[in-house]
């Protein structure tokens, strides 16, 4: 038996249509022997706080042993796991194609789809991942949502019925959606930049830039017009992450099969398809192949997909891009969000933003600690801080005048994470994705 796997990982598709899958005591045997192999190595014990709560139970039982752990303390373990898949991707030795073939956060995940397929998941949390009803309830009256999301008494009643943690950052929300933007403002392509009539993109929204902030489209759409590519913005439905997040598993086939069904004219028109954000990239990309393997359309959208700065960085190396790009002055922290390492695909964000001239930038390559709409809730945001603090320190220490991150969500859980270490000390009062300082560079916004 080897030690461990110096092979590429091998994820296995997931066989949610089994009743097998949902069995809690084949799930309880399955994790007793992938935490006896994780607490036996413990290469995983910084990353998120499901490894300490793991390690604890594990050195606190009587036996100090798996076999003196109880059952009913797994739940422990599956709820500080937030999917970030880096334990998979980055840490450990045991992952397929090795014999022992482990996939911690796809254990954690069947957990809570036999959790919800029991009536058992927090369905006041479950309403909070619907995105894009919230998204376009919140639209008709942005700013009086705002305006709550920001006043102390309507959190301490949001804390009270809805379990939100009161101290934690909300997104904002916009009546304009990026698909409402990009049809009111046409863009002129740059018929002078080397990808000229060589590329055309559909942009997917993703349900964050466009119900929460469409700066993010927006700075794409301009960048990619700048280097002569054509792009249309699409949005049939969120790519199911938030769903995903919970074990609702037959929710996110629905979503990927609403979105590849819309955006496969696209491809076959020659459209590459560029994913604003990093969860909604893994989605299409991955996760939606994994749960969906014979879906010819769903592995051709896979194919097809970008993240968005990987595809500026693609344009960069093959056509090279428009001239024009400027020095940010004052520097940039950079965090490399957890779901674009997922992708496997390098730092495409440093890339990116070391094209800009006298590039002045601190990589940081650590976990946000947020999770999604995990890292908000009461009981998680504390966790999720303490998990994130060592990307606040090194950002705040780093005394750049940019903080961004290619998650919109960590990038704003980091800022708060450094207002708390700030202690008076000067730091930026929010962070940008790449394509807006990219964009920037460029004077286009």
């Amino acid at each position: 038996m080897r030690e461990g796997s110096l092979e590429a990982p091998i994820r296995h598709t997931l066989d949610w249509q089994n009743p097998d899958f949902y069995d809690m005591d084949k799930i309880h045997a399955e994790m007793h022997r992938v935490f006896d192999a994780c607490h036996g190595c413990r290469r995983c014990f910084n990353l998120c706080d499901s490894f300490p709560r793991l390690f604890d139970l594990v050195d606190n039982s009587p036996t100090g042993e798996m076999d003196g752990v109880k059952v009913e303390d797994y739940k422990q373990v599956v709820d500080a796991c937030t999917l970030c898949d880096l334990c998979f991707m980055t840490k450990c030795p045991y992952v397929p194609p090795h014999e022992w073939a482990l996939d911690f956060p796809h254990l954690m995940l069947r957990y809570r789809a036999a959790e919800l397929k029991q009536g058992k998941a927090d369905k006041v949390y479950g309403q909070l991942t619907e995105t894009d009803r919230n998204g376009k309830a919140a639209g008709l009256m942005a700013p009086v949502v705002n305006w709550a999301n920001e006043t102390k008494p309507v959190r301490a009643l949001m804390q009270a019925t809805a379990h939100i943690d009161a101290e934690a950052k909300l997104p904002k929300f916009c009546g304009r959606t990026l698909v409402m933007r990009a049809a009111e403002e046409p863009l002129t392509l740059n018929e002078r930049a080397p990808a000229y009539g060589k590329r055309k993109g559909v942009l997917y929204a993703t349900c964050f830039s466009n119900y929460n902030n469409p700066e993010i489209g927006v700075a794409a759409r301009k960048v990619l017009a700048h280097n002569g590519v054509q792009t249309e913005v699409v949005y049939p439905r969120c790519c199911g992450m938030p769903q995903f997040e919970r074990g609702d598993v037959a929710r996110v086939a629905e979503h990927a099969q609403t979105v590849s069904e819309a955006l496969l004219p696209y491809i076959e028109d020659g459209y590459d398809v560029i994913a604003l954000v990093p969860s909604c990239a893994l989605m299409l990309k991955f996760e939606w192949p994994l749960i969906l393997p014979g879906d010819a359309k769903v592995k051709t959208l896979s194919e097809a997909t970008y993240d968005v700065s990987e595809y500026v960085v693609e344009i960069a190396g093959k056509e090279g891009l428009a001239p024009g790009l400027k020095k940010l002055e004052g520097g940039v922290a950079l965090h490399i969000a957890c779901h674009a390492r997922a992708q496997n695909m390098g730092q495409k964000a440093a890339e990116l933003l070391r094209l800009i001239p006298e590039p002045d930038l601190q990589v940081i390559e650590r976990c946000s600690g947020h999770g999604g709409a995990w890292g908000v809730m009461q009981g998680n945001f504390d966790i999720a801080l303490k998990v994130g603090k060592p990307v606040a320190r090194q950002a705040l220490q780093s005394g750049k005048a940019h903080v961004a991150s290619e998650c919109p969500l960590a990038g704003d859980h980091i800022v708060q994470g450094m207002e708390r270490l700030a202690d008076g000390a000067p730091h930026p009062a929010e962070a940008e994705h790449p394509i807006q300082l990219f964009a920037r560079a460029y004077g286009l916004i």
